[in-house]
């Protein structure tokens, strides 16, 4: 429990925000992203995105970085050299962890994926984990990505022979965000689709994102997805902007336009579920309402879109709040039936002491 510095009202408030979800609404710009460029400072990344008008535009995402001479992208991955943009790595190599994940894996997508349903045996995917983000969640679960210089890099040929070893049955990239290293993760894909079709194998790619990458980029991804039966899930952490802003640091309107694109341009040729989308049910932030919104968002693309509601737990700058209530799980969980999703699923549901959907959604129903 805390208690707005605005308002004064005690109840599900992150110390660090400082703002109940009301006063956020009318809060200034400079209020919202005050705890982030805190944070930020702390950990040597740029506090916010940088305007410069001199600077070098980055183009890998949403933000639309101009870095300044001697600065760095809000990502920390890339920045002006003597009036040239250079990265931490360059295409042909990631700031990146690797490893193999047994089948079923505990993905977001897990409850629906043909190979997690099916996996049998010796069976893995082979998990991607980048390293930098060009979003600053405070409720980060994965806040390790931050620390840049303890990145592990890896080679593209490298990153291909992991991918085709025995039993590797699907890439996923997620992190941090595989966006601000979308130059490596798209050529290394397609390097690795290319061997497993030479060799008869099947490899899907898959990716976990905040969804606000370069629209052309997220393009190639989406088609390396159709190709190969992977599947794309995005992050739609909040529909109100400044919630965004709050939670996250930047605007998260992207990922919409570029989900509703990708609906509109891929699904009609997917034979397979390649869109899904999940939301962290943070306690006092992300309610019924913003889940109706965003689940209307989706039913209106294509009600047959699986969404996942996630049980949040505190973490990185906001561990000071508990797991999500349960009755706020079960508004949300009505909130999204009620738009007319088909496939809804409710993740981390241990952390609600339950074990199993079924009770979850008896005690949704009335019946438990």
């Amino acid at each position: 429990m805390g208690r707005c510095e605005s308002c004064g009202r005690a109840g599900l408030i992150s110390r660090e925000i400082g703002l109940c979800y009301d006063c956020l609404k009318s809060a200034a710009m400079e209020r919202l992203l005050a705890p982030h460029r805190r944070v930020r400072r702390a950990l040597s990344l740029p506090p916010e995105v940088p305007k410069a008008e001199d600077g070098i535009p980055c183009g890998l995402c949403s933000n639309g970085c101009l870095i300044p001479e001697g600065g760095r992208g809000y990502c920390g991955l890339r920045g002006n050299r003597a009036g040239k943009l250079e990265g931490l790595v360059g295409p042909d190599e990631a700031l990146a962890h690797t490893y193999y994940d047994p089948l079923p894996t505990n993905c977001c997508a897990a409850w629906f994926c043909p190979p997690c349903q099916s996996a049998e045996g010796r069976s893995y995917n082979l998990a991607v984990f980048y390293f930098g983000c060009n979003f600053d969640c405070l409720f980060c679960q994965n806040a390790h990505h931050k620390y840049l210089s303890e990145g592990p890099k890896i080679a593209l040929d490298e990153f291909v022979n992991r991918a085709l070893r025995p039993g590797v049955r699907c890439i996923c990239h997620f992190g941090g965000s595989p966006e601000p290293q979308f130059p490596f993760a798209l050529r290394a894909s397609a390097a690795a689709l290319e061997e497993a079709k030479r060799r008869g194998r099947e490899l899907r790619i898959c990716w976990e994102w905040n969804g606000c990458g370069n629209p052309a980029l997220v393009r190639r991804a989406a088609e390396l997805s159709l190709e190969s039966g992977g599947i794309i899930k995005f992050d739609l952490k909040a529909w109100d902007e400044r919630l965004s802003l709050a939670l996250s640091g930047v605007s998260n309107r992207r990922a919409y336009e570029n989900f509703e694109m990708l609906a509109r341009e891929y699904l009609p040729q997917a034979k397979h579920h390649l869109l899904t989308a999940t939301t962290l049910l943070v306690p006092g932030y992300v309610d019924e309402a913003e889940v109706g919104r965003i689940a209307e968002f989706i039913a209106a693309i294509d009600r047959g879109i699986p969404y996942s509601l996630l049980i949040f737990h505190g973490d990185f700058a906001m561990a000071d709040l508990e797991a999500t209530p349960l009755e706020q799980a079960l508004r949300c969980y009505r909130a999204a039936r009620a738009a007319g999703l088909e496939m809804v699923n409710v993740g981390n549901l241990h952390l609600l002491g339950l074990f199993r959907m079924e009770q979850f959604v008896g005690l949704a129903e009335g019946l438990g």
